[in-house]
């Protein structure tokens, strides 16, 4: 049973109509970039036979036709269900911008310490762990993989723009 069958209010968020037109136009955006990647590959046939970028021009083609369609279609038919409530999207949004924003601290400060950061935010703010509890963890748990992969087994990860781990000497 729904919301509105309950007899509550409709459920808000964002429409399966708008998710639909959004989609379709970045697979027609991909399938564009192939296009022209391709073509300046070189897509054509040769007297070898076919152009590094011949394959991938009607990869590129299918798409860019393939997403095109998908938008028409979906501008044609209006659909008026929810594709995600708000609340969905609250909880999707509190793992995938804390994840964003890890893949740039990884940039700046490298993988250890951006890892330790992220674990111990985690455990403490959706984990409902202490702080102490938290950073303790984090600590130890990158502090082991530094010495796996450092000393070990000797695949060095990337330390970053900013390495505040050069004390270590690695």
């Amino acid at each position: 049973m729904d919301a509105t069958q309950q007899g509550g209010e409709e459920p808000r968020g964002i429409g399966t109509h708008t998710v639909e037109l959004v989609v379709a136009a970045l697979v027609a955006a991909f399938g564009l970039t192939v296009l022209i990647g391709s073509w300046n590959l070189g897509s054509k046939w040769t007297s070898d036979g076919p152009g590094p970028g011949y394959f991938p021009f009607y990869i590129g083609l299918i798409l860019t036709v393939s997403g095109a369609g998908i938008f028409l279609q979906a501008l044609r038919r209006r659909r008026t269900d929810v594709f995600v409530d708000n609340e969905q999207l609250k909880q999707v949004l509190t793992v995938l911008v804390p994840a964003a924003l890890y893949i740039g601290a990884v940039q700046v400060f490298g993988v250890y310490i951006a890892s330790a950061v992220y674990i111990a935010v985690f455990m403490a703010v959706l984990g409902k762990f202490a702080w102490p509890k938290s950073i303790v963890a984090a600590v130890i748990i990158m502090g082991l993989f530094f010495m796996m992969f450092e000393v070990w087994f000797k695949v060095p990860l990337f330390k970053g723009a900013v390495n505040l781990l050069s004390f270590t000497g690695y």
